[in-house]
């Protein structure tokens, strides 16, 4: 069983930059063929991918943070990192971080962003 713990969250103000950070339990061997991706959740609104990132260092972006938003991966530590820059108060939610194994799905539990106008 994997274990996902997000960190890096909290308050900053508009146009600012923060970064998140997910590390994953387990094997290293696994956690390379992983797909991890990063969701949000603001208040009243659904979960939305934000960006995904392959075993391939493939990456996928949500039109919304394009060009402001860069995922990447580090193998030798089992963590994928979200670096997000030029921050909009709609960039607030629960950052949520997932892992994709073959048909499992595993979630970790969430850090808050705030960003302040």
């Amino acid at each position: 069983q994997e274990s996902l713990v997000e960190s890096g969250g909290g308050l900053v103000q508009a146009g600012g930059s923060l970064r998140v950070s997910c590390a994953v339990s387990g094997s290293n061997f696994i956690f390379r063929i992983m797909t991890v991706a990063w969701y949000r959740q603001a208040p009243g609104k659904q979960r939305e991918l934000v960006a995904a990132i392959t075993s391939v260092f493939t990456t996928t972006y949500a039109d919304s943070v394009q060009g402001r938003f860069t995922i990447s991966r580090d193998n030798a530590k089992n963590t994928v990192h979200l670096d997000m820059s030029s921050l909009k108060p709609e960039d607030t939610a629960v950052y949520y971080c997932r892992a994709d194994k073959g048909t499992l799905v595993y979630w970790g539990q969430g850090t808050q962003v705030t960003v302040s106008s």
